[in-house]
């Protein structure tokens, strides 16, 4: 039987009714959640991924704002801006959208943020309290979206094999991180796997959740899998197709429609986990709002 398909984008849009319930008390106190974009240059890719945060904000009831430089903007002044959202009460939420360009220390725009407007969770401070289990951290928003998704989706955790593939700051490190805490969708004995480790397939098929975010396209086959398995692919892959109407596809970590047939839930590459990474994004700025006026 084919796995149960998990569908990041009606999971996402629960998440959202909340946010938007969760701001409207906000606003009826006097507090108006505030997320602040900050784009630097003019890169398609992210243009239109900030212009979907705005929209959100917007759709949330929550203010949503982007600042745009040049792409010859010195880091000095860009620095200079985030100090100015710092000391901003209204900006609850700050992101400066990545990449920026080669001449910016991306590290220093990172730990230059208020780790308490952090809602990237990216700064520091909030990967050491995600480590920790401390609540009061923002968890890097891709990660937190997949343990909701397994929550959500009825995923039994506490004493399972986690196996994650990749060890990036952004998802990898904290993913592990959030699984090997005591609580809902959590208590994971975890596997870090990354470019140098060997035998692969004997440590994904060990798994009895497979979370693939590696950056491969189509890495992950069914022999790879334990029977059963929930397998979630946080993979974005553009791969060209001459018979697709844009002359490409995307396409996740995983090999879809083979692994589909060994799982027994999946998640899909597009409407798998990707709306889920703006609806927490959503989520972290409310609780940013309520954590600065002590809510």
């Amino acid at each position: 039987m084919p796995a149960e398909r998990i569908d990041g984008v009606a999971i996402a849009a629960k998440v959202r009714a909340q946010v938007a319930a969760d701001a409207a008390a906000l606003i009826a106190e006097g507090v108006v959640p505030g997320l602040t974009v900050v784009l630097v240059g003019d890169d398609p890719a992210s243009a239109v991924y900030v212009a979907s945060k705005e929209k959100a904000c917007t759709a949330a009831g929550m203010r949503g704002e982007t600042i745009r430089l040049p792409a010859t903007t010195p880091e000095g002044e860009l620095l200079a801006v985030i100090d100015r959202l710092n000391a901003d009460p209204a900006v609850h939420g700050i992101l400066v959208q990545m990449p920026v360009p080669r001449h910016i220390d991306a590290q220093q725009v990172i730990r230059r943020i208020d780790p308490r407007k952090d809602v990237d969770g990216f700064h520091p401070v909030n990967a050491g309290k995600v480590l920790i289990g401390d609540a009061d951290g923002f968890a890097p928003c891709t990660p937190a979206g997949v343990q909701v998704m397994l929550v959500e989706s009825g995923v039994e955790t506490a004493g399972k094999e986690a196996v994650i593939l990749g060890r990036s700051t952004i998802v990898g490190k904290p993913m592990a991180a959030l699984l090997i805490q005591s609580g809902k969708g959590a208590d994971c004995t975890v596997t870090i796997c990354h470019s140098r480790t060997t035998n692969l397939a004997a440590h994904t098929r060990r798994a009895d959740i497979l979370i693939a975010a590696i950056g491969k396209p189509e890495m992950v086959t069914a022999d790879m899998v334990k029977p059963g398995a929930v397998v979630i692919d946080v993979g974005i892959n553009r791969v060209e197709d001459p018979g697709a109407p844009k002359g490409y596809r995307i396409v996740g970590d995983v090999k879809y429609d083979d692994v589909a047939q060994v799982a027994s839930k999946i998640t899909p590459v597009p409407g798998g986990v990707g709306p889920m990474t703006i609806a927490m994004l959503l989520a972290n700025t409310v609780r940013a709002a309520r954590l600065a006026h002590g809510r």
